[in-house]
C-alpha cells in the first residue's frame, strides 16, 4: 500500500499483543540497484528472526511470525511498484507494508511497540504530490516527490471516455432490465457498443466522475495537492466533477498523451513548490501572529496533552532531534528524562502523531528554521 492515512497510523500507534517488528529500508525504482532490493529485504529478514530470537521466541514461534513478510521476496509485482522507501510492521495478530516516497536508512527494531518515527516527516505531506493526466483516450495518475515519480495502476477508473461510456450503457441496461415488465426482449435499444462517443460536456462530466469515484479510494485522508494535465477546456470541466479538496487551481496545460512521467514530474513540480512553501510561510506568520496570546506554547509539558485532546491546530518540530520522557494519560503529567530508559518514549514523535491524528498540521524543520530554535512549538485552536 501507498498511503499512510490517519486510520493506519492509529493502528500502528495501539497496544499490540507480544513484541513488535519495525523493518525500513530504501528502495530503488529502477537499474540495478533496484535489482537488489529483495536481496536486502531477505537481509533484513534473517536480522529480525535473530533478534527475535534473541528476545525468547523459540525458532518454530519465529518462524511463524515472520510468515507474511517471507512471502514477499518472491512476489515480483510488488517489487516493480516500489517508491523510495519501505516501511514494515509486523506483530503477532498484525501485518502492514508501505511503500513511502522516503528514502529510509536501513533499521529494524524489536519492541514491545512499533517504531514510527522515521515516518514522521511524511505526517505533514508536505513531500508528496499526484498528477492527474486526462485525455479522452487515456488517463493516468502519478505520485510525485521532490526527487522522483511514478504511475499508479488503479484498476476501478476508465481508461478512456469510450469505456465510460460504455460503463454507462451497461448501467443504463441493467436498470432498463430491472424494470422491463411484459415479454419480449427490448434491451437491444441500450446498448455499450457503438455509443456515439464525442467530447460533449455531458460525456465528459459521466467519464471525469468515474475517475473522481475510482480516486476516492486513493486519496482519502489524503492532504497531498492534486496537479491537473490536459488540453486546458477540460480543467474546469474536471473542477465541476471533483470532490477531492486539495485539487490545485493551476494544471499543465497541453494533450498529456506520450508525454513522459519525468517531464509531467517537472512540469508539476513548479506548480505545487509555492503551494508548499506558502502553507509553511503562513502557519509560521499565524504563530509569530499569535504570539503573547496564549494561543502557542514552546512547553512540552503543555504541547503534550494539547496534542493529545486535539487542541493543537499545526505543530513545529525541530528534525533530527529526541526528548526521551512519558506522558501520563489520566493526570496528563509529562515527565522528562535525561536519556532514554527502559520506558522512554521520544516526545516529539508522540507530539507529532497525536496532532496529525487529530487533524492538526505538522512541519518538520531544521533547528535553525524552528521559531526561536525551540524544537518543538505549537498553535493551539482554543
Amino acid at each position: 500500500m501507498n498511503a499512510l492515512s490517519q486510520d493506519e497510523l492509529k493502528t500502528l500507534m495501539g497496544k499490540q499483543q507480544g513484541l513488535c517488528v519495525s523493518i525500513f529500508m530504501p528502495t530503488f525504482r529502477t537499474g540495478a540497484e533496484g535489482q537488489q532490493n529483495q536481496i536486502r529485504f531477505r537481509n533484513l529478514l534473517r536480522k529480525a528472526e535473530e533478534k527475535l530470537l534473541a528476545g525468547g521466541l523459540r525458532s518454530q514461534e519465529v518462524k511463524k511470525f515472520l510468515e507474511p513478510a517471507q512471502a514477499l521476496p518472491g512476489n515480483v509485482l510488488f517489487w516493480r511498484r516500489q517508491s523510495d522507501g519501505l516501511a514494515l510492521f509486523l506483530a503477532a495478530d498484525l501485518f502492514r507494508c508501505f511503500c513511502l516516497p522516503e528514502a529510509f536508512d536501513e533499521l529494524i527494531m524489536v519492541s514491545d511497540r512499533f517504531h514510527i518515527k522515521p515516518l514522521l516527516p511524511l505526517l505533514g505531506g508536505d513531500k508528496r504530490f499526484y498528477i492527474l493526466a486526462l485525455s479522452q483516450k487515456e488517463n493516468r495518475i502519478l505520485e510525485g516527490t521532490a526527487h522522483h515519480v511514478q504511475e499508479i495502476e488503479l484498476e476501478s477508473v476508465p481508461n478512456s471516455l469510450a469505456e465510460a461510456l460504455q460503463y454507462d450503457a451497461l448501467e443504463k441496461q441493467i436498470r432498463f432490465r430491472a424494470g422491463s415488465a411484459g415479454g419480449g426482449d427490448r434491451t437491444s435499444m441500450v446498448s455499450g457498443h457503438g455509443a456515439d462517443i464525442d467530447d460533449t460536456k455531458d460525456n465528459l462530466l459521466k467519464y471525469f466522475r468515474l475517475i473522481d469515484r475510482g480516486l476516492h479510494d486513493l486519496l482519502r485522508d489524503e492532504r497531498a495537492p492534486l496537479v491537473l494535465a490536459g488540453v486546458e477546456y477540460l480543467f474546469p470541466i474536471y473542477r465541476e466533477a471533483n470532490t477531492y479538496p486539495h485539487l490545485i487551481e493551476e494544471g499543465i496545460g497541453g494533450n498529456p498523451k506520450g508525454i513522459s512521467a519525468e517531464a509531467l514530474h517537472r512540469a508539476a513540480l513548479e506548480i505545487v513548490r509555492p503551494f508548499f512553501q506558502k502553507a509553511e510561510r503562513e502557519a509560521l506568520a499565524q504563530y509569530r501572529q499569535s504570539s503573547g496570546t496564549g494561543l502557542t506554547s514552546a512547553d512540552i509539558g503543555e504541547i503534550i496533552p494539547a496534542a493529545y485532546h486535539g487542541r493543537v491546530g499545526q505543530l513545529f518540530v525541530a528534525s533530527g532531534r529526541q526528548q526521551w520522557g512519558s506522558y501520563h494519560g489520566e493526570s496528563g503529567a509529562v515527565e522528562l528524562h535525561q536519556k532514554m530508559e527502559p520506558a522512554s518514549e521520544d516526545l516529539l514523535e508522540i507530539a507529532a502523531i497525536q496532532t496529525f491524528l487529530n487533524g492538526g498540521l505538522v512541519f518538520m524543520l531544521p533547528i535553525e528554521e524552528m521559531p526561536d530554535e525551540h524544537d518543538l512549538v505549537a498553535v493551539f485552536r482554543y
